[in-house]
Parts: structure tokens; sequence; C-alpha cells
């Protein structure tokens, strides 16, 4: 009986036993969800849940680099190797361009903030930990003056109101800052009261623009803009050079990152100062004059006409000489490039995040250069041109990954490629010169000869195009629409003037005008 009564002794222990477990497992989940919500409710940033911008925002730095390379190297595995990331040792506060949307609550109050990620709808943020913390006060304190101004913010329900966005754009080794207000109406009330009540508390804004946007757009700047105080543009440097920066320009957001994104693309072109490089994309001209030093010769290439002004003016500031920008679609103008015979030894291609074409890789293989440098900001449209590329007889060297945007899952990527052995055939072709009509030699000469002769008298080379476009102007129209953009309502920038001096030389040396 003792035995039977210490079995169901030991019965009831068990029982005992396996409620403790339950509540034991009950009250860890309790805790787990407790721990959970309370990382939620200590996140490091308070907007983080409803903004969606940063998705790693509450993940270590090296385990979000780690996660990033991880996402490249699975997607370049069939290329190449992806090298270690190029981090930041101060990973916050690193956007030296920032946007804040303006809205107001039900009684009219103003808000400004951010859209949610993929909506329209503005969450209200004071200060972000990704935003130069100066831009974010500025914006702070125009919230703050609106009411005392009685300006309205607008609605995009009922058209109602003025103010839509404010942008603010740093210069991060000069100092200086642009403020853009973005109106729908080219009327700004009190404009130079309220410029003074702004640079009373800001004296250290450079430029105050502003910009009219009264269409029904997702567009933040509008066509139309003028400068409410100072000249309407900052100055900063990158790599030793200085460029202007206008509201439009596009100009990287990370100027620590962009130096060290820059270094790393011209040190994996391993230039020897004998190159003729293609800068496609180029903006503002950045990357292309900050390789001018390491090369013979930059050809610059942007659609934009207003950033081709820039970029003309910014090699000018910087005395660069070796540089020429053309306004051109990219695509376009390497097709012409390689139909005329022109030839160049690097490609610099900046896509913006979609990534290139087919149509632009196509240009680019026919153009034919040894080595191209392709600057990406994002790393699926990367992995489908490297294919397209690599198909064409290139090889990709190496990658390596530059943190532009911690804390996102932005990643930008250097990728460097040459071209490789392409098979080709030799064909021997026979020919009389009594076969041979040479009336058309007797006064005129080949866009070889017209090259080496100005090469020769006055030491520098022009280009093909520069030949065709000297050749227009006279009257010498050989290819219909050579050189021309793609838009209509483009203008095509012209031959420098003492190029167009030595080509019309040359054509009077061969009887040709």
């Amino acid at each position: 009986m003792a035995e039977k009564k210490r079995v169901y002794k030991n019965n009831t222990s068990k029982k005992n036993v396996k409620g403790e477990a339950v509540k034991k497992a009950v009250k860890g989940d309790a805790v787990k969800k407790n721990v959970k919500a309370e990382a939620v409710k200590k996140s490091r940033c308070p907007y983080s849940k409803k903004c969606g911008a940063c998705q790693m925002i509450d993940m270590p730095y090296k385990k979000q680099l780690n996660n990033k390379r991880a996402r490249l190297a699975e997607l370049l595995e069939p290329f190449t190797k992806v090298e270690s990331f190029v981090g930041m040792e101060t990973p916050e506060h690193y956007r030296c361009k920032v946007h804040a949307v303006f809205t107001h609550d039900r009684k009219g109050k103003p808000l400004s903030g951010i859209y949610k990620e993929g909506s329209h709808e503005v969450v209200p943020v004071d200060s972000c930990l990704l935003e130069d913390q100066k831009a974010d006060a500025i914006i702070g304190t125009i919230r703050e003056l609106l009411p005392s101004f009685k300006i309205k913010t607008y609605d995009e329900d009922n058209g109602y109101g003025l103010l839509r966005h404010v942008l603010i754009r740093i210069g991060k080794y000069s100092g200086e800052i642009m403020v853009v207000l973005v109106t729908v109406s080219p009327i700004f009330p009190s404009k130079n009261n309220f410029v003074k009540a702004l640079l009373k508390v800001h004296p250290e804004i450079t430029t105050i623009v502003l910009n009219v946007n009264d269409k029904q757009t997702s567009m933040i700047l509008g066509d139309k803009e003028k400068a409410m105080y100072g000249p309407g543009f900052i100055y900063d440097t990158c790599c030793g050079m200085k460029f202007k920066i206008s509201p439009k320009s596009f100009y990287q957001v990370n100027p620590v990152q962009t130096e060290l994104l820059y270094k790393t693309a011209i040190d994996m072109a391993q230039l020897s100062g004998k190159e003729i490089a293609l800068d496609c994309y180029c903006g503002v001209g950045t990357i292309g004059i900050i390789a001018s030093p390491h090369v013979k010769e930059v050809i610059g290439v942007e659609l934009n006409k207003d950033a081709v002004k820039d970029a003309i003016l910014n090699a000018k500031i910087n005395e660069v000489k070796n540089i020429t920008f053309y306004q051109n679609d990219a695509t376009r103008f390497m097709q012409q490039m390689a139909d005329s015979g022109d030839k160049v030894d690097l490609v610099f291609m900046d896509p913006p995040r979609s990534g290139s074409t087919p149509e632009f890789i196509s240009s680019m293989i026919a153009l034919s250069p040894a080595k191209v440098v392709y600057i990406s900001c994002s790393p699926d449209s990367l992995a489908r041109d490297l294919k397209l590329i690599t198909k064409g007889g290139y090889k990709v060297n190496k990658a390596v990954p530059v943190d532009m945007f911690p804390f996102t899952r932005g990643v930008e990527t250097v990728v460097c490629l040459s071209k490789g052995d392409v098979k080709s055939k030799k064909i021997r072709v026979e020919f009389s010169l009594e076969d041979m009509d040479t009336d058309g030699f007797k006064k005129g000469a080949t866009y070889n000869a017209i090259r080496d002769w100005i090469k020769t008298k006055y030491g520098y080379r022009v280009t093909n195009l520069n030949i065709a476009q000297v050749k227009q102007k006279h009257g010498i129209i050989e290819r219909e629409n050579y050189n021309k953009p793609k838009s209509s309502d483009s203008k095509q920038l012209g031959c420098p003037e003492e190029k167009v001096k030595a080509i019309e030389d040359a054509m009077r040396h061969f009887q040709m005008i």
C-alpha cells in the first residue's frame, strides 16, 4: 500500500510538474511577446513603424552590411565575387538633401514630414536619424513661421493652400545651405518679411529659392523658379573639385560616401593617363571632372540641358581643359560615335535605379571600349544589365559595394568590366584604283585625315562628331540627324569655338570650303 501510495503521490507530482511546465511556457511566451513589444516600443526611431523608409534602423550596422552583401553576392554570383562593403564610420545624419512635404491637421495646424513608403500618406516627422540635423531644424522653423504669416499648406484633395514642399540642400564641406520653397503660385505673401524672419533664426542660410509647381503630379519641383535671397544655388566640393548645385541638380545625397564611391570607381579602372573616357548619364559632370586628371580626355553626355549647363560651368570653375560635354541621349550618342569610327577606351555609366536599357548596352558594345565602369544603385537591375553586357564579350573583373544609404535596403555597387577576347575573321579585299571614282578625293578629306592634320598643327584632338557639326555649319551634310538628341525640342550644344576654327582651317587646307 505504501508503494501504491508513493506511486499515487508520484503521479500527482508528475501532473503538477506538467502543469508548472505549461504555466512556465505560457509565461515564457508572454515574456517573448513583451520583449518584442518592448523592442518595437524602444525603436531608435519613433516613426519607423509608420514611415517604412529605414528598414534596418534597429539592426546593428555591421549586420546591415553583412545582410546587404549576402543579397548582392547572391545576385552577382554568375559574374564575380563581391568584395567587402565600404561602410561609414558614423552612419547617422548623412543625408545632405532633405525633402519635407507640408500638410496640416484637422484644425489647420501646419505639419511636415515624409510620405509613407509606397503611398501619398504624410507621416509627420520632426527629426530624422538619416537627415542632416541643420536641415531638420530649418524645416521646423519654417513650419513654426507659417501661421504668423497666414500661409496655408497645400491640400491635395481640394487643391487649396500655397506651400507644398520644402527642399534643403547642404554643402557638406562648403557649409553653404540652400532652401527651396515649393508653392502652387509664384505669389508668396510677405515674401521679404518671411525671408528676414527665417534668416533671423538661421543666418547660416546661403540662398532661398521659390519654386512653382502648380501641377497635379508626384514630382516635387516645378519648372519655374526664382531666387528670393542669394544666388539661387550653392557650391560644394568632392574629391578636391568644386561643384555648383542648383535645386534640380543631381548630386549624391551622402557626400562622405560619394568621395569613396568615385575614388573606388577611378581606382578600379586602373588608368594610365592615356585613356579617352566617356561619361554617360553625366549629370553636372561630377564623375568626368573628378576623373579628368587621370585620363587624356573626357567626353560627357547628358540629355538634361540644365545639367549640361552646370557641367560646363563646373569644368570652368575647376579649370579642367580636357573635357567636353554634349547635350544628347547617351544611347544615340554612342551609336553615332561607333558609326563614325570614333573610339573611347573607357565608359563610365551611372544609370538611374531602373538601370540601363538593352539599346544603351547594344550601343556601348558597338562602341567597344576596352573597359566599362558601372556604378549601380540597384542590385537587381545591375544583375540584369550585367547579363547583357557579358553576352557582348565583356567579363566582370571586380564588384565593390559602397554603403551610400545606411539603415535602408539601398546598395550602391561599383563594377569594373573589361573586354574579353572576341573571335574575328580577317577578310581579304582586293580592288583596283582604275575602277574607282577618285573625283571625290580632289577636294576633300576623310575624317581621319582632318583629325591627323589638326593633331599635327594644333596639338589637340577633335572627334568625328566635332567635324560633322562644322561640316553641317558649312552645308556639308552627310548624315541626317547626326549628333542630334532624340527630343525634338532639345538643342545640341555646338563644337567648342577653338575646335571650330581648327576644323575650318583643316577644311580650307583640303579645299573643302
